[in-house]
């Protein structure tokens, strides 16, 4: 029957990473898309050894996530005068048995379309089609309200509905309807893309600056025949007045809003200044966030991804974490059968744990080894072991990375999210 399917609305990562789930645990599902016609939009983002390993899983080779990204090899942090605060292997190198990518977001986005389209049929992927709310039913169903750009509106049922419609979401809008507004602290980011040499080991991310003004820089691509990568990097402000600074939500942006911020960071390894001239694309955002909600779940209706959980990109970890909360929940419709009961067992499992990394991240996240550098010294050292001793870097960093799921011991010691060949019960079979 229809009902028995699952309705995903949106088909960003975690959506598409959801629906892929349910493929291979045998249940059928549909994902509604908002916009008409999909495009691999975006720059560079990072996919923790933790989603790493959902996405192998999910029987993905490393062939492919090597050609829409590279495998990191380091993690640094370097002060304004450009000496290091601290550095670590990542990935492989740092003992995971997964690596961590760095990846173009839209051509991770279209490698997992492709492969739901390949594995589910072209039909399982509706454009133009936005959730736009939901109805509980009386029978343990759910009825999505759907609505095209036109204004054409329908209805759909299902099993299930999964909100994956990102930090706008209209289902989570629903679900809490008294919500606050979006959270911005006052910093803008202004995101884009060069072609250039990489530095230091060739895939290393690096963080420069303050927390206030920094540079985030690393490359998306293998080195080309003339050895130049695509370099992702993101230019950071935080302003002390944020109504004096408004933004809009991912734009189209000018080198002049903001290359006077960055003129003068030239060092013997890196001219800043020179890689935000030889750009390809600019784009403008804020960086914000929506402040954590006590439950991600309602009757028939979950929220995953960036409608659940959306934070601040300091720690990286919001598109492995989408990644994460499709397999975690996953794991509970197998536990559970397709119905209510695994939806509540997956907030139970995530909703307390990831809202504390919402206000991690907000408080800098990995970053916060900055702050505490500037407040110690303004940024410049000679010795950083004399503003921070190496024993406070490394405990900082390990509760870091306890909390955003990806302690090495842990994870490589953890078994499969969901065991190879299991299936879900539908509800007609429960």
């Amino acid at each position: 029957m229809i009902e028995q399917r699952v309705l995903i609305a949106g088909a960003g990562i975690g959506g598409l990473a959801m629906a892929l789930t349910l493929e291979r645990i045998g249940v059928p599902c549909v994902v509604f898309e908002a916009v008409k016609e999909l495009r691999p939009l975006g720059v560079g983002i990072n996919i923790q050894p933790n989603a790493v390993r959902e996405l192998l899983e999910l029987g993905f080779t490393r062939d492919e996530l090597d050609s829409v990204g590279v495998p990191a090899k380091e993690w640094a942090l370097v002060g304004l005068n450009g000496n290091d605060i601290y550095s670590e292997p990542r990935g492989l190198e740092a003992g995971y048995r997964w690596p961590q990518y760095a990846v173009h977001r839209g051509q991770l986005q279209f490698l997992m379309l492709d492969k739901l389209r390949e594995r589910a049929g072209e039909e399982c992927v509706r454009t133009d089609a936005a959730v736009t709310g939901y109805v509980n039913n009386p029978d343990g169903t759910v009825t999505a309200h759907i609505e095209s750009a036109s204004g054409e509106k329908s209805s759909e049922a299902g099993a299930l509905l999964i909100g994956a419609d990102g930090i706008h979401s209209a289902v989570r809008s629903q679900m809490h309807p008294d919500q606050p507004p979006i959270h911005w602290g006052g910093a803008i980011m202004w995101r884009g893309t060069t072609r250039a040499k990489p530095i230091r080991t060739g895939s290393s991310f690096i963080g420069l600056g303050t927390h206030r003004q920094r540079m985030v820089i690393y490359p998306i691509s293998q080195p080309d025949e003339e050895g130049l990568a695509l370099i992702n990097w993101i230019a950071e402000v935080t302003f002390d007045k944020p109504e004096d600074r408004n933004s809009g939500w991912f734009k189209p942006a000018e080198l002049a809003d903001f290359i006077h911020y960055f003129e003068d960071w030239q060092y013997e390894w890196l001219d800043v200044a020179d890689l935000l001239r030889r750009a390809d694309v600019i784009y403008e955002n804020p960086m914000i966030d929506r402040d954590p909600i006590p439950t991600w779940h309602n009757g028939s209706v979950c929220l995953m991804g960036d409608a659940a959980h959306a934070m601040y990109p300091t720690g990286s970890n919001g598109a492995s974490q989408a990644i994460v909360d499709a397999r975690v929940l996953g794991a509970k419709l197998v536990a559970n059968g397709v119905n209510a009961d695994a939806l509540a067992a997956y907030d139970e499992t995530l909703c307390g744990p990831v809202s504390e990394l919402i206000l991690r991240n907000r408080g800098a996240g990995p970053f916060g080894l900055l702050n505490l550098v500037d407040e110690r010294c303004g940024g410049e050292f000679d010795d950083i072991d004399k503003v921070i001793p190496s024993e406070e870097r490394a405990e900082f960093m390990a509760g870091y990375k306890a909390a955003a799921g990806f302690d090495i011991e842990r994870l490589n010691e953890a078994p499969p999210t969901i065991a190879e060949g299991a299936r879900a019960a539908t509800p007609e079979q429960t």
